[in-house]
């Protein structure tokens, strides 16, 4: 049985993987690990991640490293749910270094969009934290979703009306 994770506990998952990487490569880390790194949560089940398309010796790592360290860990991020935002891997934040590899927080504005998509009550939490330390900004958040709403086609489980009015009740253009 996998074991809940903790700031500790993905601090130390970043570490091992960097450890045991043999090249370089980025890592972005998103939903649950974003939250404990940045302190507005204190667990969650799995790390979410996303790799870069060529990091596939990175991908090899992981299945050892889940075993080892008790965790569950998910290639998932916000482009799995929504139309992937321009700019998104310039916006998203260094959090370290460990070896070769670089750690990333996956977009916030991405991340944001996804979970007001979803509207779970854990991501709306997660949403409002982010508005909260200033991490995202409204009316940016806004913008962004008018760039990817003629792509909302391309996922079908979403509903593009309802969407939209849940952007605008978040982001306060209602």
């Amino acid at each position: 049985m996998r074991r809940v994770a903790d700031a500790g506990r993905v601090q130390d998952f970043m570490r091992r993987l960097g450890q045991r990487a043999e090249a370089g490569g980025r890592v972005y880390l998103t939903g649950g690990a974003t939250a404990l790194l940045l302190g507005w949560r204190s667990t969650t089940i799995d790390i979410d991640l996303a790799l870069e398309a060529d990091a596939e010796h990175l991908l090899r790592l992981l299945p050892a490293l889940k075993e080892e360290l008790e965790l569950n860990v998910e290639l998932a991020s916000p482009s799995d749910f929504i139309p992937e935002l321009p700019g998104w891997q310039d916006r998203s934040r260094f959090i370290q270094r460990d070896g070769t590899v670089d750690f990333f927080h996956y977009d916030f504005y991405a991340q944001a969009l996804s979970k007001v998509e979803r509207g779970h009550a854990q991501d709306q939490s997660d949403v409002r934290a982010m508005l909260d330390r200033a991490l995202i900004d409204p009316g940016t958040a806004s913008a962004l979703f008018d760039r990817i709403e003629p792509k909302l086609y391309r996922y079908p489980a979403i509903d593009p009306k309802t969407f939209r009015r849940e952007v605008d009740r978040v982001f306060g253009r209602v």
